[in-house]
C-alpha cells in the first residue's frame, strides 16, 4: 500500500501592529516590513561513549640534592668507606632515584 505525502503550504504571515511614535497618528499600512527571524530548534549534542582514559603521563620528579646524598652515602657504606669512587656514587644514586 503505497501512502502519498503532501506537504501543507505555509499560511500567509499575519500583518503585526506597531507601536507609533507620537500619539495620534496612524502606522503607515504600506510600509514594507523586515521578515521576522527565523526560529531554529537548537540542535542537541550527544556526548559518544568513550572507553577507559589512559592516565596522563606525568615527568617524575627530580630527586633532592638531599636525597641523592643520602643515597651516594649509603653506596659508599656498603663499599666499605673506601674513598675514590664518590662520583660514581653520585651518578648512580641520582639513576636510581630518578628510575624509581
Amino acid at each position: 500500500m503505497s501512502e502519498e505525502i503532501v506537504k501543507k503550504p505555509k499560511a500567509p504571515a499575519k500583518p503585526r501592529a506597531t507601536a507609533t511614535k507620537a500619539a495620534g497618528t496612524a502606522a503607515k499600512a504600506d510600509s514594507p516590513k523586515a521578515p521576522a527571524p527565523k526560529k531554529v530548534a537548537a540542535k542537541k549534542i550527544v556526548a559518544a561513549e568513550v572507553g577507559p582514559v589512559a592516565p596522563v603521563h606525568q615527568p617524575k620528579p627530580t630527586p633532592s640534592h638531599h636525597e641523592i646524598a643520602q643515597l651516594a652515602e649509603r653506596f659508599w657504606a656498603e663499599r666499605g668507606w673506601q674513598d675514590g669512587h664518590a662520583e660514581q656514587d653520585w651518578l648512580r644514586a641520582e639513576h636510581e632515584l630518578q628510575a624509581s
